[in-house]
């Protein structure tokens, strides 16, 4: 089924008050869309979810009537005490049954994002915030948060909202109740999200990549595409030019973009005169006005950028590219970025050893993002593996063949990976991780890699593959990746003294 395209923010905000709202789902989405709703002050909430404790988190909902009825149920009576609309969760498909039956229906159908930026540009919780999205297949949680400290940096009142931080309508809930106000929400947005939120347009939007994912979902590449190009309703759109995918997508929308980034020089890449571009010259992050030379602006050291490496650099460059477009200044870009650390798992380094650095990217959890993590690296032992989902892996094995040294497999599916390893570089060598106890299988990546690595060589877990064939997620993977490399280096090092 298709979301509804028709709402307004004032005729959203009337419905939500005054009549009687569905909300699919009480996971972190819904239940901030639960606590918003109370806030307006909605007179009767009804929630679909077969946890009966779905809403204890909710001590008073105020004047608002809460119902909490099992998705079977509430699919059986939706006719009887049809609601005026239905707000999803970002994981429920468009077919999925209590969808369908409200489409049937004629029941406008929107997804969290869409209901807190309604709520938010009719007034509801005081002048309408400044919303950037940032979504992508890879690199959105850093972009946002990069993104979030050079606002912050530049003293604006800037909040990490969606995938990372907190979901919006909770946001616009915490302020209802007294905590301090955020000005501008920098939203993460998933394919999902902008799929149940036609109606979006933020004040800057920028898509970093496009790569096939969540065709299970979207049902095709080209929605999966269709979904995404929601930001780039933004006025201020920013495109990656880099991305191949991400042009052709802007282009077939017939996008014209005023602002753009890349990891190259920008005069060589940008095309568009007058674009404002964000680049790498000479060591250094820039922003030029394409055709007008004198129009350069240095923002800040490329050296030290976290996560390092190309994927790093992009998002810097991307997360730069948005701020400029609010007018953030040159040195709380620089700011910003000299004092960034990568969160958990995306890239960040774990154990600097004799040479050697181990670095923690469990989150590039299919070929692309693998892809990302390793691009322009150099004697990289590649740690690999786990479900790929029926990913093919033989474009990436050619995209970052020459960046390895040596391979360490483990997981579900490492048959399949090894076997193209073999196939494209058959003389690299290969180590085969067995086990499939979790821990035992990850201390023997570790010792493995150790044996393997000298000083100049990265260790780089990028499995390209997802981690629930053996671990709880991906952070378990990384948080037993780090805990493995430090107690063996430290074991090593012990022996080295005693001896």
């Amino acid at each position: 089924m298709e979301p509804t395209h028709a709402l307004q923010p004032a005729d959203a905000l009337e419905t939500m008050r005054t009549q009687t709202i569905l909300v699919a789902g009480a996971g972190v989405a819904g239940r901030g869309v639960i606590s918003m709703l109370c806030a307006l002050g909605a007179t009767s909430v009804v929630v679909a979810d077969d946890n009966a404790q779905a809403l204890s988190h909710i001590a008073d909902g105020g004047k608002t009537e809460l119902r909490l009825l099992s998705v079977a149920e509430a699919i059986d009576t939706l006719d009887v005490w049809q609601p005026q609309l239905v707000v999803t969760s970002p994981g429920w498909k468009p077919e999925s049954p209590l969808l369908a039956r409200a489409s049937e229906l004629s029941i406008p159908v929107i997804g969290d994002i869409a209901a807190a930026w309604l709520a938010d540009q009719a007034g509801a919780f005081g002048e309408p915030r400044t919303w950037l999205a940032v979504t992508g297949t890879n690199g959105k949680t850093t972009t946002t948060a990069m993104l979030t400290s050079m606002l912050v940096a530049d003293g604006r009142a800037a909040l990490a909202v969606g995938n990372i931080g907190i979901a919006p309508a909770a946001a616009l809930a915490a302020q209802h109740r007294g905590e301090p106000r955020s000005d501008v929400f920098v939203a993460e947005v998933s394919s999902f999200q902008l799929h149940w939120a036609p109606m979006f347009v933020p004040t800057v939007g920028c898509i970093l990549n496009l790569a096939e994912d969540h065709l299970d979902w979207h049902g095709s590449y080209e929605n999966y595409c269709a979904d995404k190009a929601q930001v780039l309703t933004a006025p201020e759109s920013v495109l990656a030019l880099d991305d191949a995918h991400v042009r052709n997508t802007a282009r077939a929308r017939h996008v014209v973009s005023p602002r753009g980034y890349t990891i190259q020089d920008p005069e060589k890449v940008a095309s568009q005169d007058k674009q404002r571009v964000v680049g790498v010259r000479d060591g250094r992050l820039v922003e030029i006005v394409v055709g007008d030379p004198s129009q350069t602006t240095n923002l800040a050291p490329v050296q030290g950028i976290s996560p390092p490496g190309p994927a790093g650099l992009a998002d810097a460059a991307a997360s730069a590219a948005m701020a400029r477009a609010l007018g953030v200044a040159p040195q709380a870009i620089e700011a910003a970025l000299a004092g960034f650390k990568v969160q958990a798992h995306r890239g960040q380094v774990v154990l600097e050893h004799e040479g050697v650095v181990w670095i923690d990217n469990s989150k590039a959890t299919n070929p692309h993002a693998a892809e990302a993590a390793l691009r322009g690296q150099r004697n990289v032992i590649w740690v690999a593996g786990g479900q790929l989902k029926g990913a093919a892996v033989d474009g990436l094995i050619r995209a970052i063949g020459g960046a390895l040294k040596a391979v360490v497999a483990l997981g579900v599916d490492r048959a399949e990976l090894v076997a193209e390893v073999s196939r494209q570089l058959p003389d690299l060598p290969v180590t085969v991780i067995d086990a499939t106890d979790p821990e035992e299988a990850m201390r023997a990546v570790v010792q493995a890699a150790h044996g393997l690595a000298e000083p100049g060589d990265s260790v780089v877990l990028a499995p390209a593959a997802a981690s629930l064939d053996m671990y709880t997620g991906m952070s378990q993977r990384g948080d037993l990746f780090a805990q493995y490399a430090v107690a063996y280096a430290e074991a090593e090092q012990a022996t080295q003294e005693r001896g």
